[in-house]
This record gives structure tokens, C-alpha cells and sequence, in this order.
């Protein structure tokens, strides 16, 4: 367990309140990642606070309003997991540069000069992104950030990017979910919302259809059906 002193914040708003908690940094990143680490080796005290570093503690009643539990561990799992967490200077460095990296591999691999039809070299895809200042998100996945790069980038660099139009349809039940994560990743031309699915065209990036495919059988537990459109 991590000492008080050495704890960063953990925090998550709910209905306009705040929720802290106090956490090892590293495992709480590792936590937040999907590594399965104990919350008794991630919590530097078992207790919510509305604000952790004054010490003043959240009420029960508004806990369980929140989050519908007492159970420290599932209210530190969620402010974790749905949450910021706050980073050293060295681990925002790294976790930007890495995702950085990510974001410009996955571009050039997808994207191509529309003058010569050849693709970008990740390198060139880096040095527009430092030119046009855009901004990473340390949290977000690259899939996600890749479109609204995409768009930054087009002020100084010439690039296309192939794409298919796919039909999707999501059981009722992984819809919602479904649904928000979608528009992050793709560009929904037309949606329909029936009494058991949610049915959508979508419009993706070629390169990224191995990804999105995965990410919506994760989402939908294998239960989404796929048909690439043909043009």
C-alpha cells in the first residue's frame, strides 16, 4: 500500500460532485489499463473524499446516490476506470509520447498523399502533428483520436484516407454502450433504432477495420452482425 505522501489523485464528477480517492500512481494506470491489481495495493487510504488532499470525506447517503454502492473497492474500481487519474510530469511525458507514436503509425499506415497515392512515412506524420499543435489525450485510445487528428493535420499536410461504409446492427442490449463508443471511432451516416437493435451505416477507415470489427465483438460479447457495403 502506498503512503499518503506519496499518493497522487483519483477523481471522477458525478452529477456535478466531486469523488476523490488517493492512489499509487503506477498501479493505478496499471488498474486502469485492465491489469488485474489488487485495489488494497492501489488505495493509499480506504476512504472517498470530496476533496482528498484537505481530508474532508464524502457522506454515505451521497456514495450511495453516486455510485449505488458502499463497497470502497467497486466505488475506487469505477473512479478509476471512468476517472482521471492524476500523473508525475515523467509519466505524462511517456504516456504522451507513447500514444503520440501510436496515432502517427496507425496515420501513415492508413492515410496517403492524394497527389502521389503514396503513403506518409509515420516520421512526416509526426512532424505535422508537432506543426499543426495537436493536442494527445493520455487516456484515450489512439482508434479513438485518429479521426480528429486526421482533420488538425489537413492544415499542413496533403492526406486521404480510404473508407468503406459498414451496416451494423447491435442487439437492444449493447446499443446504449455501443452507440457512444461508435461516434468516436467512425462517422454514423444514417442510424435507425428498432425495438430489439440499434442498426447503423457507419463510415470507417479502411485500415481500421480489423480494430473496429474487434472493438464492437468486445462491446457486443461476439453479438454484432457486420456487412461491408460495396460502393
Amino acid at each position: 500500500m502506498v503512503s499518503v505522501e506519496d499518493a497522487v489523485v483519483a477523481r471522477i464528477t458525478k452529477d456535478g460532485n466531486h469523488f476523490e480517492i488517493l492512489v499509487d500512481s503506477e498501479k493505478a494506470l496499471k488498474f486502469k489499463r485492465g491489469e488485474g491489481i489488487s485495489i488494497d495495493n492501489i488505495l493509499a487510504v480506504r476512504d472517498v473524499f470530496k476533496d482528498a488532499r484537505s481530508g474532508e470525506r464524502v457522506p454515505e447517503e451521497d456514495l450511495q446516490k453516486a455510485f449505488h454502492t458502499l463497497d470502497i473497492e467497486k466505488i475506487a474500481a469505477q473512479i478509476m476506470k471512468e476517472g482521471n487519474i492524476q500523473l508525475t510530469t515523467d509519466q505524462r511525458r511517456k504516456m504522451m509520447e507513447e500514444k503520440r507514436k501510436q496515432i502517427a503509425d496507425t496515420i501513415s499506415k492508413q492515410g496517403v498523399n492524394p497527389q502521389t497515392k503514396l503513403p506518409h512515412p509515420m516520421q512526416r506524420v509526426l512532424n505535422a502533428m508537432e506543426e499543426a499543435h495537436v493536442m494527445i489525450d493520455p487516456f484515450k485510445s489512439a482508434e479513438e483520436q485518429v479521426k480528429g487528428v486526421i482533420e488538425e493535420l489537413r492544415e499542413v499536410l496533403p492526406i486521404s484516407i480510404e473508407s468503406v461504409e459498414v451496416l451494423i446492427r447491435v442487439p437492444m442490449q449493447h446499443a446504449g454502450k455501443v452507440s457512444s463508443v461508435i461516434r468516436n471511432l467512425a462517422q454514423v451516416k444514417k442510424e435507425e433504432w428498432k425495438s430489439d437493435a440499434w442498426v447503423a451505416m457507419i463510415e470507417i477507415p479502411a485500415g481500421m477495420q480489423s480494430s473496429i470489427y474487434s472493438k464492437l465483438n468486445e462491446l457486443t460479447a461476439g453479438q454484432v452482425e457486420v456487412k461491408v457495403i460495396e460502393k
